[in-house]
C-alpha cells in the first residue's frame, strides 16, 4: 500500500501527539501503581535498548566488517564518546530521571503545562546563548506568555512549599526535565546530529550507565524497587510504551512530521499536547482543573503558536 508524502506527513503528526498525550497521562496514572520512579527508568531503557541495540549493531555492521573504527561504547554508540556522554546525559537519564519522578509528586496537569510548554522557552533561550540564534519580536512575546502560564501553575506551588506540601517538587522536577530535553535539542542541532543516530546514542548511553548502577544499588539495598512485587503485566506495558513507544516510534515519527511539515508548523501541531493532555488528566485522572491551570494552559499553548507563528529560519552555525 503506497500513502502519500501528505498522508504520511499526518500520520506522523497523529501518532506523535497522540503518544506525546499519552505520555503525561500515563506516567501520572503509574504514580497509584506499585513501581516506582526509577522502576519505570529502568523499563523505558530496557523497553527502548530491545529495539535500538540490535538496530545499532546492524547499522554500522558494514563499516566493522571493512574494519574501521566506528561509534564508541563497545561500538554501540553510532557517534565519538564526548558526543555519546554529553547527549546521554541530557536526553537519556536527565530528562528520564527527573521526568518520572515528578509525576510522583505533581498532578498531569502540571506537567502537561511545565513540559512540553516550556520547551520553546528553553530552546529559544538556549538557541540565543549558544548558537547566537536571534528571537524576533513575534517569538519574544509567545516567549512571555509562556514564562508567564508557567508561572500560573507552578508559582502557585512554589508560594505553598511553606505549608508542607510536595507539589512544588514535581513542578520544579517537570521544568529541569524540560531544560535537560532543550539542551539535548540544542545539542543536536549544534553537532548536526542525525536524529535516528542520536536517539541511538542516548539510549545505548543510559543502557550502560544507568542499568549496571540501578542494579548494583539495589543488590546493595540503597535503592528500593517494587520490579520484584509488581504484575509483569506492568512492567512489560511500561516496557512497550515507555520505551518503544515514548522513545522509538514518537523520535521516528516526530522526524517525518518535520520532513513534510518543517520545524515551525510541527511546533503548532504539538501546542495540542499541552492542552489534550491535561484533558486527559481530568477525563481519566479525575484531575481538577482550577482557574489558575485554565488560564496558565491557555497562556502556553498560545504563547507556543504565536512564538512560531512568524518564526524565521534558524542562523546556521558551523559546530565546533
Amino acid at each position: 500500500m503506497h500513502f502519500s508524502s501528505r498522508t504520511v506527513g499526518w500520520i506522523a503528526a497523529a501518532v506523535t501527539v497522540t503518544i506525546w498525550t499519552a505520555f503525561i497521562v500515563i506516567a501520572r496514572a503509574s504514580a497509584s501503581h506499585q513501581l516506582l520512579p526509577l522502576d519505570i527508568v529502568l523499563a523505558r531503557i530496557v523497553g527502548a535498548s530491545s529495539v535500538i541495540v540490535p538496530w545499532a549493531w546492524w547499522l554500522m555492521r558494514p563499516a566493522r566488517r571493512t574494519g574501521q573504527v566506528v561509534g564508541s561504547v563497545f561500538g554501540l554508540s553510532p557517534l565519538p564518546l564526548p558526543i555519546t556522554v554529553k547527549a546521554g546525559v541530557l536526553g537519556g537519564l536527565m530528562y528520564a530521571l527527573f521526568s518520572y519522578n515528578g509525576f510522583f509528586f505533581a498532578p498531569a496537569a502540571h506537567a502537561s503545562v511545565l513540559m512540553p510548554g516550556s520547551l520553546p522557552l528553553w530552546t529559544s533561550l538556549l538557541a540565543w546563548w549558544l548558537l547566537r540564534e536571534q528571537i524576533g519580536a513575534s517569538r519574544a512575546v509567545g516567549l512571555v506568555m509562556i514564562v508567564l502560564g508557567d508561572l500560573l501553575v507552578g508559582g502557585a506551588s512554589l508560594l505553598k512549599a511553606f505549608d508542607g506540601g510536595d507539589v512544588w517538587k514535581g513542578d520544579v522536577m517537570f521544568m529541569v526535565a524540560a531544560f535537560s530535553w532543550s539542551a539535548y535539542s540544542v545539542m543536536v542541532r549544534r553537532h548536526g546530529l542525525d536524529a535516528v543516530r542520536a536517539t541511538m546514542t542516548i539510549t545505548v548511553f543510559a543502557l550502560v550507565t544507568f542499568v549496571p548502577v540501578f542494579a548494583f544499588a539495589v543488590a546493595m539495598d540503597w535503592l528500593p524497587t517494587h520490579l520484584g512485587t509488581a504484575p509483569w503485566q506492568e512492567i512489560v506495558f511500561q516496557a512497550l510504551f515507555q520505551g518503544v513507544g515514548s522513545v522509538v516510534i514518537s523520535g521516528m515519527t516526530f522526524t517525518q512530521m518535520i520532513r513534510y511539515f518543517g520545524p515551525v508548523r510541527s511546533t503548532m501541531i504539538t501546542a495540542l499536547v499541552p492542552g489534550l493532555s491535561a484533558l486527559g488528566a481530568v477525563l481519566v485522572l479525575q484531575e481538577p482543573m482550577h482557574w489558575n491551570l485554565l488560564v496558565g494552559l491557555a497562556l502556553v499553548t498560545c504563547g507556543i503558536m504565536f512564538g512560531v507563528r512568524q518564526a524565521r529560519a534558524p542562523v546556521k552555525t558551523d559546530a565546533p
